[in-house]
């Protein structure tokens, strides 16, 4: 059974920088794509991110695009995310998740198969 666990997430001044870390475990990690996910209070779960297996294809939502990026290092079995120049609008519950399908990049949460629980992004104004 895959486990995912992400760290990295706090109250973070808009601007500013964080790198968001899912560990990986249970299976063998250079055979999932990853993504990242977002929700905010009230809002539904919406794509941020997605790394193929051997992190050569990423793929980005609009509103991150040029701000964030997806990475991973699969000796260490961790996906990251680099978060820069934070708006109040990024503040929301940040998941990791993985995928089956390897060299895929998906965009939909209903193709991943696993999911971490979350680590929470505040940005202040």
């Amino acid at each position: 059974q895959v486990q995912l666990v992400e760290s990295g997430g706090r109250l973070v001044q808009a601007g500013g920088s964080l790198r968001l870390s899912c560990a990986f475990s249970g299976r063998t990690f250079r055979n999932y794509a990853m993504g990242w996910f977002r929700q905010a209070p009230g809002k539904e779960r919406e794509f941020v991110a997605a790394i193929s297996w051997s992190g050569a294809n990423t793929y980005y939502a609009n509103s991150v695009k040029g701000r964030f990026t997806i990475s991973r290092d699969n000796a260490k079995n961790t996906v990251y995310l680099q978060m820069n120049s934070l708006k109040p609008e990024d503040t929301a519950v940040y998941y990791c998740a993985a995928d089956s399908q390897r060299s895929r990049w998906s965009t939909w949460p209903y193709e991943y198969d696993y999911w971490g629980q979350g680590t929470q992004v505040t940005v202040s104004s």
